[in-house]
């Protein structure tokens, strides 16, 4: 039989094989936080842009074409149904797509995604919205049955049409803005490398 001596130093012996072990083990356990991934970081709401003009003609835009969608929407019977078909369509559509791009620009979400050109989406969006606001108004108000709701519907559709306007103007002169100093940049940057290619060419020897 071993004695207690005997077996205290195999235990001790144990005890330092594990402890050898484990320390040279390469997984080792880790106090560090693990901090989560915010996926929404950095989007906070621009009061700014609320506030400048374009942003209120974005909040005004969406109203008018809610409460034309909503003006249509009242109409229970109609023959023929394709004015009030069309301006349906067109107020939905523009309500949708400026609401979308108005959570973007308020959100400075188009900062995030820098390869796409904000400027001309916005000037493409609010032109069609103009146009089509126009011509489903026309349309409505030439064929309709007097009634109230398509009145207030032809009402705000020929609103909306003045802001998409007035807004489409604007994003006309942001546009240019933006591509002409896109311009120039490219034009500096072709004159920086047309210079630094010159200086890089060794003048030719004389012939003699």
């Amino acid at each position: 039989m071993r004695t207690t001596e005997e077996t205290e130093g195999f235990d001790g012996e144990a005890s330092n094989t594990s402890m050898i072990s484990g320390a040279s083990s390469p997984y080792q356990p880790t106090t560090e936080p693990v901090h989560s991934r915010n996926v929404f970081g950095g989007i906070v709401c621009d009061m700014e842009y609320l506030k400048s003009y374009l942003g209120i003609l974005k909040v005004v835009e969406v109203v008018l074409s809610l409460i034309g969608f909503i003006c249509i929407e009242t109409i229970m019977m109609c023959s023929p149904c394709g004015g009030v078909y069309f301006f349906e369509f067109v107020s939905c559509s523009a309500l949708v797509v400026t609401g979308v791009l108005l959570l973007i620009f308020c959100l400075n979400i188009h900062t995030k995604v820098p390869h796409v050109n904000w400027s001309l989406t916005d000037l493409v969006n609010t032109g069609a919205s103009t146009l089509f606001f126009f011509l489903s108004s026309l349309v409505l108000a030439c064929i309709n049955h007097n009634t109230g709701a398509e009145i207030a519907a032809v009402i705000f559709g020929f609103l909306v049409t003045v802001v998409y306007g007035i807004n489409t103007l604007l994003a006309v002169r942001k546009w240019r803005r933006g591509a002409g100093c896109q311009g120039v940049a490219q034009a500096s940057d072709y004159i920086r490398a047309r210079t630094a290619s010159r200086g890089e060419v060794e003048p030719r020897p004389e012939l003699a």
